[in-house]
């Protein structure tokens, strides 16, 4: 019989997570975003968090807010 590894190897190594971008100020778009990503950690949604993390910085990339 042979044996059969069930295990991942090497092992998975994940990072803490990054610093939390900031909305631009004055920005509705910013503000709306940063208002559904507190929403988000609230119901502990942690993927709509990132969601909205990922948006914020792309948002400020495309405008001059």
């Amino acid at each position: 019989m042979t044996s059969q590894q069930t295990i991942m190897s090497p092992a998975a190594h994940l990072s803490l997570p990054g610093v939390i971008p900031r909305p631009a100020a004055g920005c509705d778009v910013c503000a709306a975003l940063a208002q559904q990503r507190s929403d988000a950690y609230r119901r502990g949604d942690h993927s709509a968090v990132s969601d909205c993390n990922v948006e914020i910085v792309a948002h400020r990339g495309r405008t001059r807010c």
